[in-house]
């Protein structure tokens, strides 16, 4: 089955804790979640102001608080942009902080990603070389706890098919696979459908993003990436294929979890999750008649 998700970046206008994103998740009958981690301390969050969790929370704690409300991790975000001077210093120990945290929490993939622009004073070979180093020294790490590293298309290398497939590549592993961002790479002016079929044996999990005509307008082509989706999930000018790439997803074996991005002022979460809930049935209804017949 597809499973359905939400990232709690949805709540950070809210100013929502990560537990008021547990008792949302368990009102809506959402039993998955990503949210950001925090290698340090922040104002913010330790005032119950933002819906991240920090790495000196204890992992098996909030593992059974999350079992209580029937909530558990698909991926924990870690998304410092690797292409950078400093992915290699703070970049690199965050995610190596990351791994050990998430395997104790119950959380079996982390979320990597790159800088939105070529990194000043590198080539891109220079910089796709630094990351290759970067990569196998996580992967290391990540091989030895058992968790999958995905690539998210959100920078100015992994919105490009051509260094995202060298990047996947950076380690022959199995630990290493995408996160593929449908909102990322429409708005990056690329296809998201050809996407999906060039790295569908690649893809370990899914953000869902729809893009509001306005924003595509705007951006579109300019942009590498988007933190939410700025209107409701099915009434923006990338819903043809947000529909498109679950339905190719699901015909290849997909069955993992689509994560909704989008911002939850207003109801738009409450308004895509409904949408996506419809469209999840329509396309396993599709797949059953195609497997089993009538």
């Amino acid at each position: 089955m597809l499973e359905l998700g939400f990232h709690t970046d949805a709540f950070t206008s809210a100013f929502w804790s990560f537990e008021q994103c547990l008792a949302w998740a368990q009102d809506k009958d959402v039993h998955w979640i990503e949210c950001g981690v925090i290698d340090g301390v922040s104002g913010i969050h330790g005032l119950g102001y933002h819906p991240h969790v920090a790495l000196w929370e204890d992992p098996i704690l909030l593992r059974n608080k999350m079992d209580r409300y029937g909530v558990a991790f698909s991926q924990l975000d870690a998304a410092f942009p690797l292409s950078t001077p400093e992915g290699a210093t703070i970049g690199l120990e965050y995610v190596l902080h990351t791994i050990p945290w998430a395997k104790l929490a119950g959380c079996p993939r982390i979320d990597t990603t790159d800088d939105h622009k070529r990194p000043d004073g590198m080539t891109d070979r220079e910089a796709m070389d630094n990351m290759r180093r970067i990569y196998g020294r996580i992967l290391r790490t990540a091989e030895a706890y058992q968790v999958t590293i995905n690539i998210e298309p959100h920078g100015y290398y992994t919105t490009k098919p051509e260094f995202l497939a060298e990047m996947l590549s950076f380690v022959d592993s199995p630990y290493l696979r995408l996160n593929m961002d449908i909102g990322n790479v429409f708005i990056a002016g690329q296809d998201p459908v050809k996407f999906v079929k060039q790295f569908q044996d690649k893809i370990s999990h899914v953000h869902v993003k729809d893009v509001s005509e306005s924003l595509a307008l705007e951006a579109l082509g300019d942009m590498t990436g988007i933190g939410n989706s700025q209107c409701a999930i099915g009434e923006g000018v990338n819903t043809a294929n947000v529909r498109k790439c679950v339905e190719l997803l699901a015909a290849n074996g997909y069955r993992g979890v689509l994560v909704i991005e989008c911002e939850a002022q207003g109801g738009l979460i409450e308004s895509s999750l409904a949408w996506m809930r419809q469209l999840v049935a329509d396309v396993e209804a599709r797949e059953y008649q195609m497997r089993y017949g009538s």
